[in-house]
């Protein structure tokens, strides 16, 4: 029985909402707006159309209470329509973490890059993914691109979208706003190898080696084995002699004991051959460390930027990076292997 104060509130209501020629679409008197207003499994639930033309709600009103009742039917099965941005992003670094497929530089460098992205656009957190627009997400392309470099701003891009998936497989939402053709990804032009002449790289050799430090010499083994193999330096650093046949010109390369070479599985290995300035190399170091074992790694450092640094000082040319030999993997291959060459030609 209703009583005289909900009797009140009840043509109060009824006085703000007018009921219209539609079942289950009401208008506000006072705004002018159309809601829906409708049932569902007992519960009286009310969604704003945000039109005032009734033509125009009458046309929402159908998909506004199937969007409700799937939301609902989510809620039900344990999945969340409402999910944040920022939830799905740690579904997505569980996964990432969780996967047998990355590396931990790899795993690494995901959150690395998705703390570079939160840094860029931080009022996306807390959002909900349904309510992310194509419009936002290309306002952050157009900032992003300009700061970053294509490399960095495409692997961004591509775990933004991993991110919304989530959001689609939690039935937040039906699109994804970052796979649109606006949020395209950019050109990543190689950039070309800028390195010594052979007389110059000798020169450069020369100045590491009579650094005046006690690993002056092992840093100008360093950068030479780097060069001569084409090797990265995770890669460089755990070749032991054992790796080195002498016989069949080869050098067997593992990369990290643990997670093995870049985009391979843990325990294979590739073989390199041995260009004439490597076996020269290797030869000369063998003969001046005779008793170590075959077990013993061939690099005594791992590191020797500072060296380099000051050695292209000296020598006159432009300051080199350690991993930038590493990008002469292809030409270190059976096949080039014959044409590649450190050293001066003799006359």
């Amino acid at each position: 029985m209703k009583t005289k104060g909900t009797k009140k509130a009840a043509d109060k209501s009824d006085s703000l909402w007018q009921k219209t020629k539609y079942s289950n679409l009401v208008r506000n008197t006072s705004s002018g707006k159309y809601s829906a207003r409708f049932r569902h499994n007992g519960k009286l639930i009310w969604r704003a159309l945000d039109s005032d033309i009734l033509s125009v709600a009458a046309q929402r009103l159908p998909d506004k209470i199937k969007e409700v009742k799937d939301e609902q039917a989510l809620l039900a099965s344990g999945s969340d329509p409402r999910i944040t941005f920022e939830a799905a992003a740690k579904i997505y670094l569980e996964r990432v973490e969780a996967s047998p497929d990355f590396k931990p530089k790899t795993k690494a460098y995901h959150k690395e890059r998705l703390d570079t992205f939160w840094k860029s656009w931080p009022a996306i957190k807390t959002k909900a993914i349904k309510d992310i627009t194509k419009a936002e997400c290309i306002e952050w392309r157009n900032r992003f691109a300009a700061k970053y470099s294509p490399t960095n701003f495409n692997h961004t891009l591509g775990i933004v979208r991993q991110i919304f998936e989530i959001g689609i497989e939690a039935g937040a939402r039906r699109d994804n706003p970052a796979k649109a053709k606006e949020m395209r990804r950019l050109s990543e032009a190689p950039k070309p190898l800028r390195l010594p002449e052979p007389e110059q790289f000798e020169k450069f050799i020369k100045e590491i080696e009579t650094g005046g430090s006690g690993f002056s010499k092992p840093c100008a083994e360093l950068v030479q084995f780097l060069a001569f193999g084409g090797f990265r330096i995770a890669e460089a650093k755990h070749i032991t002699w054992a790796d080195c046949d002498f016989t069949r010109g080869k050098i067997v390369v593992r990369g990290e004991p643990e997670t093995g070479l870049k985009g391979r599985r843990a325990g294979e290995s590739r073989e390199l051959p041995m260009i004439p300035d490597m076996r020269e190399l290797l030869e000369k170091m063998r003969a001046a460390r005779p008793h170590e074992t075959a077990t013993a790694c061939v690099m005594r450092v791992h590191e020797c930027q500072r060296a380099m640094d000051r050695a292209a000082t000296k020598a006159g040319i432009r300051r080199l990076a350690m991993k930038v030999y590493g990008h002469l993997r292809d030409q270190h291959s059976t096949a080039m292997a014959q044409r590649v060459t450190f050293s001066k030609p003799t006359v």
